[in-house]
């Protein structure tokens, strides 16, 4: 799998102001709760792991989550797992969409939180309701986990610093309450690679990347993970297999992508290939590898010509 910076799109840089404004206003929350909850996409824990967030838990109890494990692959989500808790966190891998594996969480914040129970108890201050947050990045499932979490009647209580649109406290259970936050990129992403898996997972609009380069990458990897995966998807005969390039000609052509003198619309192409990925039709593929080297960013690679 080629991995070099012309393979994928150039630096994007995030951060409008809504993006600042969100990431000041975590910062203040956080301060506000008992246990942080990291929302990681099972797919690519390293590539959906904000930087921003790492910065702004500290000392705070945390715990990973592993979401959409349901669409990752099973072995390496045990690696993934194995990672986190060699780094002394507590680490879940759940479905938000099925609800497996939240009672499981919930037991681990109470876990997590009770230590400071017992604090506030020695002190004889009247114990509260333990809160916690749910930090990701956007579309790694956090409305949905937390929809699961409360359930169909999920209370919002209006009492709260924070009751405004993106921001809300939601009961759960007796003792425990959410704070529901907006999803945060971080200001650059300078790991080009992690940055085309973001977008071939949809944390990424789609109208802000180089699709090209991007299903590039994809193809690579399917190839390289299961390589008789494609061919059987699209039916593909041993002539019409290559590389990336003659891949998406050869999945065009069997789709029916094609324009006026037979030739193939590869933008068609394309996106036929990431809905099927996203869709799950080309497996349960994981793109981080717990192994896998980051990729040089711009000012390693301007420090290195130095």
């Amino acid at each position: 799998m080629a991995d070099t910076k012309q393979d994928v799109f150039p630096v994007v840089h995030w951060f409008p102001g809504h993006m600042a404004k969100a990431t000041r206003m975590i910062k203040e929350y956080v301060k506000k709760v008992d246990v942080v909850i990291e929302l990681l996409d099972a797919r690519i824990p390293r590539s959906s792991a904000n930087p921003v967030i790492s910065e702004v838990v500290g000392q705070k109890p945390h715990i990973v989550v592993l979401n959409k494990a349901d669409l990752a692959n099973p072995q390496a989500t045990k690696e993934w797992v194995a990672y986190f808790e060699k780094q002394g966190l507590t680490v879940l891998a759940i479905d938000s969409k099925t609800g497996k594996g939240n009672k499981q969480l919930v037991k681990a914040v109470e876990r997590l939180a009770q230590p400071i129970i017992d604090k506030w108890k020695n002190k004889g201050i009247r114990s509260r309701s333990v809160r916690t947050i749910i930090l990701g990045i956007p579309n790694v499932g956090k409305s949905t986990l937390i929809n699961k979490l409360a359930g169909a009647a999920a209370t919002r209580t209006a009492d709260k610093p924070g009751h405004t649109r993106g921001q809300q406290w939601v009961k759960i259970g007796k003792d425990l309450e959410l704070l529901d936050t907006p999803g945060v990129l971080w200001p650059k992403l300078e790991d080009q690679r992690a940055a085309a898996r973001l977008a071939m997972t949809g944390a990424i609009s789609d109208d802000v990347y180089d699709l090209e380069s991007v299903m590039k990458q994809l193809l690579n990897q399917v190839n390289e993970a299961n390589p008789d995966l494609l061919a059987e998807r699209y039916k593909l005969k041993p002539e019409e297999l290559g590389d990336a390039n003659q891949l998406l000609e050869s999945i065009g052509r069997r789709r029916g992508c094609l324009v006026s003198g037979g030739i193939v619309d590869l933008e068609k192409a394309r996106r036929i290939v990431l809905a099927d990925y996203r869709n799950q039709k080309l497996g349960n593929l994981t793109l981080d590898g717990v192994n896998e080297e980051p990729l040089a960013t711009e000012d390693d690679t301007k420090h290195d010509e130095e």
